[in-house]
């Protein structure tokens, strides 16, 4: 392992995860995940978490630390994978499941509703548009889910036309904005 981040909130604040140094893994700062959290604080407790391109796990790990009932973790790297399902072990985090592959292979299988859903695929590979279709056409959202995206500073990614854009933010070279999903029109 060669570096650790903190979870900044509930039961296991101030935990530290292990994070691999691995191309193009970047980890959700602390202000960015302070803020975040904030704006779920009233729906965090009891919520069913998807982790999609879940890279350290930092936000999943913080949502289960803050009450999540559920997080599964999506990851296709080996490394990355590993250091989840140990993090996982070692804080005793109950309800966590780490699902080792690609992002757009999860959501081929078969759908089960999630009340949050953490999307911050690598920025290389311009992922949003497509797992957020993904998303929404294949039964992964609950009623009125919430969707976390974070993306390029510059990057506004197109999502689908019912979700709500709730908050957004900008810090360093990131923007990261909050959607709540409405129920699509006929």
């Amino acid at each position: 392992m060669s570096g650790r981040i903190r979870i900044i909130g509930g039961s296991l604040r101030n935990s530290r995860l292990d994070v691999p140094e691995l191309p193009g893994l970047r980890p959700t700062p602390e202000r960015v995940r302070e803020t975040l959290f904030n704006w779920l604080a009233p729906t965090i407790g009891g919520a069913r978490v998807l982790d999609l391109c879940a890279g350290t796990g930092a936000l999943g790990m913080e949502a289960l630390s803050r009450g999540a009932t559920s997080a599964c973790f999506v990851e296709p790297e080996v490394q990355a994978s590993r250091a989840l399902r140990g993090n996982l072990a070692r804080l005793k985090a109950a309800g966590g499941d780490v699902v080792a592959m690609d992002a757009q292979g999860f959501l081929r299988g078969a759908a089960r509703p999630f009340d949050l859903v953490f999307l911050d695929p690598p920025f290389a590979l311009d992922l949003w548009g497509a797992l957020a279709q993904g998303l929404e056409q294949g039964g992964w959202l609950a009623e009125s889910a919430w969707v976390y995206l974070e993306s390029p500073r510059e990057v506004a990614p197109t999502v689908p036309r019912n979700w709500l854009q709730h908050r957004e933010g900008r810090a360093g070279e990131v923007r990261f904005a909050l959607y709540r999903r409405a129920l699509p029109l006929s």
